[in-house]
């Protein structure tokens, strides 16, 4: 092998072990043990390496969160530095740190202005915990303790934790104990799939509508708030039709429910806006935030306050009963000032919004806008998603949609390219730091993936 970096032990030797210790995510832990996991060792840029040598452009960011991708120096050396200063201490016992304050600073610079305080979270599955609490903790300060529903959508995703998965819409995830009181849904904003005759702005408007109804149906003086991602991410990259976010921002504060906004995925650029809310034009009073707040180098995530439920909890709440050991840990604080600083310095969402966003917004197009076996392109900034179509002109689906697009997923590993599949469309998400070239290949190792993909769907 002519690797980078040299593993310690043979690929067999680590996938023994990882199959006699670990219960991976979202897969079946037996057939993947009888397959043996890839087994990555290394990072620079936006590529990985394997054991056995393999290249691969990461065209996910990791699980949408390297922004700005693999090997930063500069994130490296703030941990290290801040570990050697004061490696650890909490946020309890009347104790703040200054990593911490400085993080906040920057943080709320880069925040509209009606945003003011925040919860940190180690990850967005916390953050989305620690929203239900928050919220419900908030309608108990201002004399309404009897809103405590949470309305979500059916295949939103908000986290893996108990109540996190009760906000999204995985039924799956529900099966297997994903449930908790107080929880409700409504239908996602899916044109494409669930549209029918109707046209995107019609259904934009429905889709949304049915947040009134059941708010209607619950008692608008039993619901907390509506949580949402801008766009649906896990589950397949999906965006709303331009009509569905003003009409329901309208609703939420006609009946005085709070907007709840999940930026895991959405913040810090990845549209080429700061938040993915200020590209679709609307205002939440609480933002989650996780993943690119640090780049993914290290755990970290939040919750985001508006003034209105901050003011409320600080000047009337009294003791909140909430607390996380490692929330506002110093050696995450003190990187994710590093990494918001470099997207800040460098002009990288600025290069999002204006170069490198479009850029692949077009190439896309043009390569794929005229391909047998996809119906539709969405996206915006750096993240795309392609929708499998049997038939374009009725927006017939694949009945095996899923399978495809797994094997796609799987013809990309081989091709050298890491893309993501869901239900029937193949997404991606490259880091920030993307350059043309790199996206040049992206789209180039994608088309091959979609090109051998659509042989077997018998449309090439």
């Amino acid at each position: 092998m002519n690797l980078p970096f040299e593993p310690k032990r043979q690929t067999q030797d680590y996938q023994k072990s990882d199959a006699a210790h670990h219960i991976h995510a979202f897969v079946d832990q037996k057939a993947l043990n009888a397959e043996g996991p890839r087994v990555i060792i290394r990072g620079e840029g936006l590529y990985l390496w394997d054991s056995e040598g393999k290249r691969y452009l990461d065209g996910m960011s990791g699980l949408w969160c390297t922004q700005l991708g693999y090997g930063r120096k500069d994130l490296t050396a703030a941990a290290a530095v801040q570990m050697d200063q004061l490696a650890y201490y909490n946020m309890f016992f009347h104790t703040t740190h200054p990593a911490v304050i400085e993080l906040s600073e920057l943080l709320f610079s880069l925040l509209p202005g009606h945003y003011s305080h925040v919860i940190y979270t180690n990850s967005g599955s916390e953050a989305n915990e620690v929203l239900i609490r928050t919220v419900r903790r908030y309608w108990q300060v201002v004399g309404q303790p009897q809103k405590k529903i949470m309305i979500g959508r059916w295949n939103g995703y908000h986290g893996s934790t108990l109540a996190a998965s009760a906000l999204g819409g995985m039924k799956f995830m529900h099966e297997m104990g994903g449930l908790i009181p107080d929880v409700a849904h409504i239908d996602e904003p899916y044109w494409y799939a669930q549209g029918g005759e109707l046209t995107p702005a019609e259904f934009g408007r429905q889709c949304a509508m049915q947040l009134e109804e059941k708010i209607l149906e619950l008692g608008a003086e039993n619901v907390a708030g509506f949580i949402a991602e801008p766009f649906q991410g896990a589950g397949g990259m999906i965006f709303p039709p331009e009509s569905y976010w003003p009409e329901i921002q309208r609703i939420c504060r006609q009946y005085d429910v709070l907007l709840c906004a999940d930026e895991v995925i959405g913040g810090f650029g990845r549209t080429g806006e700061w938040f993915a809310h200020e590209y679709f034009g609307f205002e939440p009073d609480t933002l989650s935030i996780a993943k690119g707040l640090t780049s993914g180098y290290i755990p970290m995530g939040g919750l985001v306050l508006g003034k209105r439920i901050a003011s409320a909890l600080v000047d009337q709440g009294g003791v909140f009963a909430h607390g996380l050991t490692y929330s506002g840990h110093p050696v995450a604080a003190a990187v994710a000032l590093a990494n918001l600083k470099a997207l800040r310095d460098e002009c990288i969402v600025r290069t999002v919004k204006e170069d490198t966003g479009p850029y692949l917004q077009q190439i896309l197009r043009e390569v794929f806008g005229n391909h047998p076996m996809i119906g539709e392109i969405q996206g915006a900034g750096l993240l795309a998603a392609l929708q499998f179509a049997e038939d374009k002109s009725t927006r017939k689906r694949f009945v095996n949609e899923n399978s495809l697009a797994w094997q796609c997923r799987t013809f990309g590993f081989e091709e050298g390219v890491i893309i993501r599949s869901t239900l029937g469309r193949m997404i991606m998400a490259p880091a920030l730091v993307a350059t043309r070239a790199e996206l040049d290949e992206l789209v180039e190792k994608t088309h091959i993936a979609v090109d051998r993909t659509a042989r077997i769907a018998g449309k090439l």
